[in-house]
C-alpha cells in the first residue's frame, strides 16, 4: 500500500520522486528559508508539470468531476481519475512535455505524502484537535521539502494553545 494514514507514513516513493528530492540538495546554499522553500516548490511544480496547468483548466476538470464542493472526500481511485483528466488536457497542449502515466504517478505520490482527510468537522469548524491536524497537515509541504524548521517546526501545540487561549 502507498499510504498508511494512521501511522502517517508513506511506504513507497516513485524512483523519480526520490531522485527529485535528492536533487533539491543543491538548493541548500540559498540562505533564506522562504527563498529555499519557494525554489523547492517551483522545482516540484515543474517536475509534476503543474506549471503548465492554467486555473481555468483545473476549474473545468473539477467541475467535470463534480469536485466543486469543498466538503467532498475523494478516495484514491477518484484522485487518479481526476489527475488523468488533468494530465490528458495538459498533454493535448504540451504533447512533448507531458507523460500522462508518469505525471499521474508522481502527483499521486506527492499528494499521498501530504494528504490527510480528517481535518475539519462536519459543521465546517475546527476544534483544538482538528486545528492541530490542519496545522500538522499544512507543515507537511515544507517538511517534505526539508524546510519545516523555518516555519515553526512540527510541534503544533503552542500554536493551537495560543489560538484557543481566549476562547470560552
Amino acid at each position: 500500500s502507498w499510504q498508511h494514514h494512521e501511522q502517517q507514513t508513506t511506504s513507497w516513493d516513485h524512483p523519480k520522486m526520490t531522485q527529485l528530492f535528492q536533487s533539491m540538495a543543491d538548493l541548500s546554499h540559498l540562505r533564506f528559508s522562504a527563498y529555499r522553500t519557494a525554489m523547492k516548490s517551483r522545482r516540484l511544480q515543474k517536475a509534476l508539470c503543474l506549471d503548465l496547468l492554467e486555473l481555468s483548466i483545473a476549474q473545468s476538470v473539477f467541475d467535470q468531476h463534480k469536485l466543486t464542493h469543498n466538503g467532498q472526500l475523494l478516495e484514491i481511485p477518484g484522485i487518479i481519475n481526476c489527475l488523468c483528466t488533468i494530465y490528458r488536457e495538459l498533454q493535448q497542449v504540451h504533447p512533448d512535455l507531458v507523460n500522462v502515466p508518469l505525471c499521474v504517478d508522481l502527483c499521486l505520490n506527492w499528494l499521498l505524502k501530504v494528504y490527510d482527510r480528517s481535518v475539519a468537522g462536519a459543521a465546517g469548524v475546527c476544534n483544538q484537535r482538528q486545528l492541530a491536524l490542519l496545522l500538522h497537515n499544512s507543515i507537511q509541504i515544507p517538511h517534505q521539502l526539508g524546510e519545516a524548521a523555518a516555519f515553526g517546526g512540527r510541534n503544533m501545540e503552542p500554536s493551537v494553545r495560543s489560538c484557543f487561549q481566549n476562547v470560552s
